[in-house]
């Protein structure tokens, strides 16, 4: 199973950037998707799961409100839409495919991930 992510970059304060991670490997309309960030020297953490047939969304407080997370099974692709970044929003973002289909919160309860995308938001 392999998960490709994309879409990061560097945006200004207040910006929108569009996140996406592409599947192969395993049909990931079976199983829930989820983003997670990690800054420096910190835990990675949730950001937004998303379930197998794109119903169930859950999302951190920290981002309910400015992101958006959705699916394309068809084209086996999560995205998570970001508006209204913020310099705290400044992490590398991964994807990960879950082993059910409700998304969890905890990182091991999923079982790949991607490689990460770095976004940077200047003030």
């Amino acid at each position: 199973v392999q998960l490709q992510a994309s879409g990061g970059g560097l945006v200004q304060d207040g910006g929108s950037l569009r996140l996406s991670c592409a599947a192969s490997g395993r049909t990931s309309s079976d199983y829930a998707m989820g983003w997670f960030r990690q800054f420096p020297g910190k835990e990675r953490e949730f950001v937004a799961g998303i379930s197998s047939s794109g119903a169930i969304k859950y999302y951190a407080d920290s981002v309910k409100g400015r992101f958006t997370i959705s699916r394309d099974n068809a084209k086996n692709t999560v995205y998570l839409q970001m508006n209204s970044l913020k310099p705290e929003d400044t992490a590398i973002y991964y994807c990960a495919s879950g082993s059910r289909r409700l998304p969890m919160e905890r990182p091991y309860e999923y079982e790949y991930w991607g490689q990460g995308t770095q976004v940077t938001v200047s003030s």
